[in-house]
């Protein structure tokens, strides 16, 4: 079966996604070149080498020694170089010595600074899952996530992390959690019946599930109209990789403060030395070095480090409220700003929830643990007590347990701490019956 090139661009995505959207489920399978039974292994593969893999694409980074050399290069930096130079030429080594340490100092502490924020910042890549089920050849398979290709059939169930923008065909009371696309704190509710309007906007079609988003509840099938950095989530990342880096308010200003003493330096200092020879009679060469000891004097030696070590107190201090900061100057940047506007699930809050207090019939136990991390006490009048040994505790426990359908997942190197597929309140009854 034939299916055309799937979109690059945001707006083809949209307009395709939009008229898919209003097709009743029959239909859909036809538009995307597919059918009930999934794509066929030798389709599949040959959309793949069409299409290429479902993978975001990796932002080309700046070398480690490019890194470095800019705190080198920067204009401050040439300033101080010009004014080591010139030390050495005006017969003060302990000076151009000393200026050259400034140098080396300030530049290896701003690129450690830098690089280990960088390296603490995880790309979007570590929300996308690593396997999914699909239908081919009219049978279930489990496949690497990257080899999913348009038109494949996807089959969702509770807990499942989805790998793709895809329409739903089928369903059964679906629920994905969005949070990490759109901020939601709560599971929204997906159909698979045609959308009525064309002018919704792309991530709130309510047929549609997309890459990064899990299920919260239900189960479903969905056939894939997108993949890679043509979903949803491969857009938000392109955006991040395409920013362009303005200049803080602090840079500009030390910018116009280096220009204007280089200007006054090299003015007093060409003064200095017209003055020298005609009023004085010294020798062009005494002349000289003494004008280049005036330049040399004017320059601050002491400003470079002072800003760099002013930032770095403020990035350690954000450091302790749990904010990362990539580049110090955008500690100035942070400090200038009056209002900052943001959504809350994920950025405010971590959308986990725990388990506090549970109601007895006759008492209250008061729960203590982190997350969904299968740890903590369980206290009664502020004494620790075994759930097990508790009827009443351990039959609530069990039920709520046996009542969820979400799984915790354990930390791995993508994810550090403990989390959950499925619903987050159900995650949190696991994790206390745990």
């Amino acid at each position: 079966m034939a299916a055309t090139a799937p979109p690059q661009v945001t707006a083809e995505v949209e307009r395709e996604a939009s008229r898919i959207s209003t097709l009743p489920p029959e239909e859909v399978y036809e538009a995307l070149g597919s059918s009930p039974s999934g794509l066929s292994a030798a389709e599949a593969e040959e959309r793949l080498r069409r299409y290429g893999p479902n993978l975001l694409r990796e932002e080309r980074k700046t070398p480690l020694i490019v890194k470095l050399l800019a705190n080198f290069t920067h204009l401050m930096a040439l300033l101080l170089w010009a004014a080591s130079a010139l030390a050495f030429i005006a017969r003060l080594p302990e000076l151009g010595v000393a200026i050259l340490a400034v140098i080396f100092i300030n530049a290896g502490f701003s690129f450690w600074q830098e690089y280990k924020a960088e390296r603490a910042v995880e790309a979007l890549r570590a929300l996308l899952p690593t396997y999914a089920r699909v239908i081919r050849d009219g049978e279930e398979r489990r496949i690497l996530a990257e080899e999913l290709v348009p038109g494949d059939v996807l089959v969702l169930g509770e807990g499942d992390a989805i790998s793709a923008d895809a329409r739903l065909v089928e369903e059964f009371e679906l629920r994905t959690n969005n949070s990490a696309l759109t901020g939601e704190a709560l599971p929204v509710r997906r159909t698979a019946e045609p959308s009525i309007r064309e002018d919704v906007a792309y991530v709130e079609q309510p047929n549609l599930v997309f890459a990064g988003t899990t299920v919260a509840t239900g189960t479903g099938r969905a056939v894939v109209l997108a993949t890679g950095m043509s979903t949803a989530f491969g857009q938000i990342a392109e955006l991040t990789q395409t920013v362009e880096a303005a200049q803080s308010p602090l840079q500009v200003e030390v910018g116009r403060a280096i220009r204007v003493i280089s200007i006054a330096a090299v003015s007093v200092g060409v003064i200095f030395f017209a003055l020298a020879t005609a009023l004085t009679g010294t020798t062009l060469l005494d002349a000289f070095i003494f004008a280049v000891g005036i330049v040399v004097a004017f320059v601050p030696e002491g400003m470079l480090p002072l800003v760099t070590l002013s930032l770095a107190v403020g990035v350690q201090r954000m450091a302790r409220r749990h904010a990362l900061i990539k580049k110090l100057s955008a500690v100035e940047t942070l400090g200038s700003t009056t209002v900052i506007c943001t959504d809350k699930t994920g950025t405010l809050t971590q959308n986990e929830m725990t388990v506090r207090e549970i109601w007895l019939p006759t008492e209250e136990v008061h729960v203590a643990g982190r997350g969904y991390e299968p740890t903590g006490e369980f206290r009664r009048d502020s004494q620790v007590i075994p759930p097990r040994a508790d009827p009443d505790l351990a039959g609530l426990l069990a039920a709520a347990e046996l009542a969820s359908n979400a799984r915790l997942v354990p930390p791995d190197p993508a994810r550090p701490r403990w989390s959950v597929l499925g619903d987050p309140t159900e995650g949190a009854r696991v994790g206390a019956a745990t």
